[in-house]
């Protein structure tokens, strides 16, 4: 099958609309944007299509209620503007919802409880309840009482995250740019139509840096359409103020960015709801840099980590702690739960497994993370 093609499929997508896209330059929302956005994501749902939408916006909405001339700079008044433009902003979706017979409801999250397991399962629960009952789930992070410490920070991460907690098939990435645009010898850019990963050469292209009313840009959101990817969910960014662009992308036209690991199109799935969990809803307390052979093993022979394939342990964590493993260039390989405490893999890395009793006098694991707990990266 064609890979646009099987957007033909997609029974569950996540779109995220920018800032820019639903606000103008005055920060005012834009509610003929609004209305024709709520009017895309109706009729999908009435096709049957579950639809999350992680809108932006918040802030912007509270900056034009209380007359700001731009978006705040400390944290505390942030806060108060997404507190006064939350209400507003999903006051501005009730009514074209309304008008087509849709109804919604609003998540508010932070990155604590996407990392929280209990509150994870619980907002993934919330969300299959929602869908059972044809409602449309519109998400934003609580920015009334995030944090850096429990903040996600950008909502084009916020909407990955969001895409693989529900397990969706299509992430849409809605901005002002019509997709990914790389850059010719010529000085010039064209758009990039398909990707199959988003590696060093594309992020070489990348120049924007958001705007005063946003917080994201192209690297963002090509550091989210890998996320999604790595676990088998497709990611289309694409220009938001498009009349009909949702409609446009679903039906597989060539618009936007298309990025997908060819394996898409086969329905293939990366890694189970558990192991998503473990690589992408938790920041890692320390890393494992493993020799070739451990890699090898990783990657491609599917064993766990042994304490004899490890050259070195960076920071300090405990048993049970989240721990990125990287090989010897320095890259991501994996991530996973660690059996054993920093300090004791220090003093059992490069050793045979039948060492470890000698060294540590007891021996409750032979690996350093055991292969069911270990998400493999690509």
């Amino acid at each position: 099958m064609n890979i646009r093609g099987r957007l033909q499929e997609v029974r569950r997508v996540v779109v995220k609309v920018g800032t820019r896209v639903l606000v103008e330059k005055t920060g005012r929302p834009n509610q003929r944007r609004i209305d024709a956005l709520a009017a895309d994501l109706a009729a999908l749902r009435k096709r049957g299509i579950d639809v999350m939408l992680v809108s932006s916006g918040a802030v912007g909405s509270g900056v034009e209620a209380l007359g700001m001339k731009s978006r705040p700079k400390t944290l505390p008044e942030l806060q108060m503007a997404a507190a006064v433009g939350q209400a507003r902003l999903m006051a501005r979706y009730q009514k074209p919802f309304t008008k087509h017979k849709c109804q919604v409801g609003q998540l508010l999250l932070t990155y604590a409880d996407l990392t929280n397991r209990e509150r994870h399962l619980n907002i993934r629960n919330t969300v299959n309840a929602l869908f059972q009952h044809q409602i449309i789930p519109i998400v934003n992070e609580n920015d009334v009482v995030s944090v850096n410490e429990i903040k996600v920070g950008d909502n084009d991460v916020l909407a990955a995250l969001s895409a693989i907690m529900i397990d969706a098939d299509l992430l849409i990435l809605l901005s002002t740019t019509n997709g990914f645009r790389k850059t010719l010898e010529s000085g010039r850019s064209r758009t990039v139509s398909y990707l199959p990963c988003v590696d060093q050469e594309a992020m070489s292209h990348v120049n924007g840096k958001g705007s005063d009313l946003s917080t994201g840009g192209m690297t963002t959101k090509l550091q989210a359409a890998q996320k999604a990817v790595d676990v088998g969910i497709a990611t289309v960014i694409a220009d938001g103020r498009r009349p009909g662009i949702i409609q446009k992308i679903m039906s597989g036209q060539r618009c936007g960015t298309l990025i997908a690991d060819p394996a898409w199109a086969l329905h293939e799935r990366a890694l189970c709801a558990r192991k998503r969990w473990i690589a992408y809803f938790n920041r890692a307390s320390g890393s494992i840099t493993v020799d070739d052979g451990a890699k090898k093993a990783l990657l491609e022979n599917g064993k766990s980590l042994l304490p004899i394939g490890i050259r070195k342990v960076t920071g300090t964590f405990s048993m049970g702690d989240i721990v990125n493993v990287r090989d010897l260039a320095g890259h991501l390989i994996a991530t996973g739960l660690t059996d054993y405490a920093s300090d004791d893999i220090e003093r059992i890395r490069g050793r045979n497994t039948r060492e470890i009793r000698e060294i540590m006098k007891t021996c409750e694991y032979d690996e350093v993370i055991h292969r069911d707990n270990l998400a493999v990266l690509k």
